[in-house]
């Protein structure tokens, strides 16, 4: 049995629409954040890190947004959920390494400027800068992530719930969605998915 470790509203609910697009097992723990019960050391124990998702596999614990979708997909390739064409499987990973190096990056200067700097005018500063930089990548996205309702066109792939997932902030980001159309209709298409509405009935997004 495999189970995830996810807190509402993070990354980590890209790993657990996957699972279910997948028709995988797993059990879900819910770790609060309210609390910071990431840095306390039973959660340290499964990921050091201290961050969600963590997934406990029977051989091990792995840890990484992207890593734990390509082990779903690796693991129920009756899914498809990554495409056997090698042009388009690297199209999609196009989509995710961006959203790892840059996108997720920008939203976190909003909130974790603790990161990256340690007085209070440059966390101000960061967080001042997020609605224009999540607005670029957001446009980025639109010209050159979306190929039709889904990042490969009418096909999905690992890489929509991690983009659904990032474009869901972009709101509370300061980003007028309804400005880029694409992005609009990908996020119609993904909450129509029954798993995406199920997730949303139990809280988890």
């Amino acid at each position: 049995m495999l189970t995830l470790y996810y807190t509402p509203g993070t990354i980590s609910i890209a790993t657990a629409i996957a699972l279910h697009e997948a028709e995988l097992s797993f059990e879900a723990i819910k770790v609060d954040f309210a609390t910071a019960e990431q840095t306390k050391p039973a959660y340290q124990e499964i990921n050091p890190k201290g961050r969600v998702p963590a997934l406990v596999t029977e051989q091990g614990i792995l840890t990484e947004t992207g890593a734990l979708l390509e082990y779903v997909a690796a693991r129920a390739p009756g899914a498809g959920l990554v495409p056997e064409d090698a042009f388009q499987a690297a199209k999609m990973r196009e989509v995710m390494y961006y959203l790892a190096s840059t996108m997720h990056v920008n939203h976190a200067h909003r909130m974790r400027g603790s990161r990256w700097a340690t007085r209070q005018d440059s966390f101000d500063d960061m967080a001042a800068k997020v609605p224009e930089t999540m607005a670029a990548s957001a446009a980025h996205i639109e010209q050159h992530g979306l190929a039709g309702p889904y990042v490969l066109g009418e096909k999905f792939s690992i890489a929509d719930p991690y983009l659904f997932v990032i474009c869901s902030w972009l709101g509370g980001d300061g980003v007028d969605v309804a400005r880029y159309g694409k992005i609009t209709a990908f996020m119609e298409a993904m909450n129509a998915r029954p798993v995406v509405r199920d997730l949303r009935a139990k809280g988890m997004i």
